[in-house]
Order: C-alpha cells, then sequence, then structure tokens
C-alpha cells in the first residue's frame, strides 16, 4: 500500500482474514484506522474469537461475492490449512462443503454505512474474479486496493488476471506495488487521491 495515502481514521476492508491479521494490526496501529475484517472459514472465524483485537478491529463472519445470499463453501483438502473457497480449485475439497453466508460489496457497505473505503484488501482465493465488477459497479470510493490474484486456481487464470486489471485501469486504479511471486497487486485510484 502507498503509506503517504493514508490519513488517520482511515476506514480498511479486510477480506480473507484467514489467521494472519498482522496488515490489519499495523495499519490500526501506524494510523489509527478502523479495519472491518471478513472470512466464512470456520478456522478464520475459530481463530479470531481467540485472538485479542483492538476496538477498532471488527470482524464478520461472511463473506464477499457478486449476491448476498448463502453458498456452498468448499473447505482446504489438507486439514491443516486455513482457507476455504466458493471457487472449486486444487487445494480445496470438491465434496467437503459447508453453507456459508455471502454478501455483495454493495450491501455490505449500505450494512455498515459507508460510502467511501479509503483501502480495500481482498485475498479471496480465486473469487476475486467474480466480484470485482461488482465492486466496481458499486459507487463506493476505493481509494486503494490490494488485491491477491489466484489465476492457478481458475482456468484461463492469466488472461482473467490481464483482463482484470485492464478493467482496473479503466476505473482510474493504477498499479503501484506488485509482489515478487506476482500474485499481489497493490494499486491506488487516482480518482480520489
Amino acid at each position: 500500500m502507498c503509506p503517504e495515502l493514508v490519513k488517520e481514521d482511515t476506514i480498511v476492508y479486510s477480506f480473507g482474514i484467514g489467521e494472519d491479521i498482522t496488515f490489519d494490526l499495523a495499519v490500526i496501529e501506524k494510523f489509527d484506522s478502523k479495519v472491518f475484517g471478513f472470512d466464512p472459514t470456520p478456522k478464520s472465524i475459530n481463530w479470531i474469537a481467540t485472538q485479542k483485537t483492538p476496538t477498532n478491529f471488527t470482524f464478520y463472519d461472511y463473506g464477499i461475492d457478486k449476491f448476498t445470499a448463502k453458498v456452498h463453501f468448499h473447505l482446504p483438502k489438507n486439514p491443516n490449512n486455513v482457507s476455504g473457497s466458493i471457487i472449486s480449485h486444487a487445494n480445496v475439497n470438491s465434496t467437503d462443503t459447508i453453507e456459508v453466508q455471502m454478501k455483495s460489496f454493495k450491501d455490505i457497505t449500505n450494512e455498515l454505512g459507508h460510502t467511501k473505503i479509503d483501502i480495500l484488501k481482498m485475498d479471496i482465493e480465486g473469487a476475486e474474479y467474480a466480484v470485482l465488477e461488482d465492486i466496481l459497479n458499486s459507487g463506493i470510493q476505493i481509494k486503494q486496493l490490494l488485491i491477491e490474484f489466484h489465476d492457478r486456481f481458475v482456468s484461463k487464470g492469466r488472461s482473467k488476471t490481464i483482463n482484470a486489471i485492464k478493467q482496473l485501469r479503466s476505473n482510474g486504479f493504477e498499479i503501484v506495488a506488485v509482489s515478487d511471486s506476482l500474485e499481489e497487486i497493490s494499486f491506488v485510484n487516482s480518482k480520489y487521491i
């Protein structure tokens, strides 16, 4: 992320918590941000319940999807792993599913009363392609968007990532950082800085 664009008391949405809130805690500590974390994964929900989180961190036990509904959620093949997905891929069990609550981005922002988000971080195990258009069409102002692309999980994944980046660029988002693995990409929206 671009820390120079972050002011105190920012709003952060963090989709896909897993068992790691180091990023979330760091932005709270450094910027006194309000972080809203989301994850429907049972292991994540149980793990969060054991953590002592600051008052600026609020956790919701549902995930993001194109529509608000209960959906089938694939649990990880390896019982030691945390990440499940609404997408069936090599790391999840196609027959071991549970029903979880998912919500559309617009329904989430309406529920929480936000019309702008300073940072949206998304690590949702392949579902990012399906929800990106919904996020962009929501009318919610987003200054920074941090996405882990899971093109290895989906058919024609590389082209889906390229198309997603093109779609983001056409909506004012410019790439400001890329991880060494090329999976995590950080964007800044030039419309709102």
